[in-house]
C-alpha cells in the first residue's frame, strides 16, 4: 500500500523572475523604493513569511490575476486589478516550506475560473480549518485557482493552485 504525499493545495509565492521585474518597475510602472523595515511583521509575498526587523523590503503594486492570465492565455477583463504587496528589496530564497502561510487570521478565499472570472468567495475565520476551506473551494471543478486575501484591506496574499 502506498501513501499519497501530494499536498492537497499548492501555495504560490511570487516567483523570482516576476520579482526581478517588480524590482525594476512594479505593475503600475513605478520604480522600486526600498526601505529598511524597523519593526518587522510585513507579509512578504516573495517568501510567504513576515519580515524581520532590519530587512530591506519594498511595497510594490502587483497584478496577480493579470500575470496568471498572461501565462494561461485568458483575458481577465474587469477582474484585472492591482494592489500593494510587500517583497524583499533584493533576491531572497523564496518560501522555506511548502505550507500555507498567513492562515491564523481572518482571510477571504476568492475563487477564479479557468477564464479568469470570479466564481465566489468565502470568509475564513479562526479557528476555522483553513485547509478545509481550501479543499471545499477546490471541490468545484470550475475552480482553477484561489486567491488568499487579507480581510482588513483586501490585499492579495498569495495564490493557491491544485497540485
Amino acid at each position: 500500500m502506498t501513501t499519497d504525499t501530494t499536498p492537497p493545495h499548492v501555495p504560490c509565492a511570487i516567483t523570482e523572475p516576476v520579482l526581478a521585474q517588480l524590482r525594476t518597475a512594479d505593475d503600475a510602472g513605478r520604480p522600486l523604493t526600498a526601505v529598511t523595515d524597523p519593526e518587522g511583521g510585513a507579509p512578504l509575498r516573495c517568501c510567504l513569511r513576515r519580515s524581520a526587523p532590519g530587512e530591506r523590503i519594498a511595497l510594490v503594486s502587483y497584478a496577480p490575476l493579470r500575470r496568471w492570465a498572461a501565462r494561461t492565455g485568458v483575458a481577465p477583463g474587469a477582474y484585472d486589478e492591482q494592489g500593494p504587496v510587500f517583497i524583499h528589496a533584493e533576491v531572497c530564497g523564496g518560501p522555506e516550506s511548502g505550507g500555507l502561510a498567513f492562515t491564523r487570521a481572518h482571510r477571504v478565499l476568492r475563487r477564479y475560473s479557468r477564464d479568469g472570472r470570479i466564481l465566489g468567495g468565502r470568509l475564513v475565520t479562526p479557528p476555522e480549518d483553513f485547509d478545509g476551506a481550501l479543499s471545499e473551494a477546490f471541490t468545484d471543478p470550475e475552480v482553477a485557482l484561489v486567491h488568499v486575501r487579507a480581510v482588513e484591506y483586501g490585499c492579495f496574499l498569495y495564490e493557491v493552485r491544485r497540485p
